[in-house]
């Protein structure tokens, strides 16, 4: 009994780690983004102080989206077997799911650049959005690299 209780201790711990590890992964790349972002768009003390907690609380809500519709599908998926086993309802669920995240992650774009209309030029928020493309792009090509085998 006690053998069995110290295997499933040490594959938590191990779980644990991984999802620290994660975790600290997510916060680097965040830091790395807001280091990024502030440099491209060369904000003012004053806009920065009402840009930042404005825009972290829009990336809150879109992650929830992307988080809650992904657990959705996935929930989904795991009742029927796979997309294969689906009716035609059951498809018209998950679409219609897909598209009501889609309709809150558009809206929720639209309620942030009013906001920040209100302190950031429309250059600039032009400029976040190709600021944010092009550090995605970096951070996956980055990542790619590390990634790939070695020749």
């Amino acid at each position: 009994m006690k053998k069995y209780l110290l295997i499933i201790a040490m594959f938590l711990s191990v779980f644990y780690s991984f999802g620290q590890d994660r975790k600290k992964s997510r916060q680097k790349i965040k830091a790395l983004k807001i280091a990024f972002l502030t440099q491209e768009l060369q904000l003012t003390s004053l806009e920065a102080e009402k840009f930042w907690p404005l825009y972290n609380i829009h990336q809150e809500k879109l992650e929830l989206y992307r988080d809650k519709g992904r657990s959705e599908i996935n929930r989904r998926i795991k009742q029927v077997g796979s997309f294969n086993n689906l009716n035609d309802e059951e498809a018209k669920d998950f679409l219609n799911l897909k598209l009501d995240l889609e309709r809150k992650t558009v809206l929720e774009k639209e309620r942030f650049l009013k906001n920040a209309s209100k302190f950031l030029s429309y250059k600039k928020l032009m400029m976040l959005q190709v600021s944010e493309r092009e550090f995605t792009r970096k951070l996956m090509r980055k990542y790619g690299r590390e990634r790939r085998p070695k020749e």
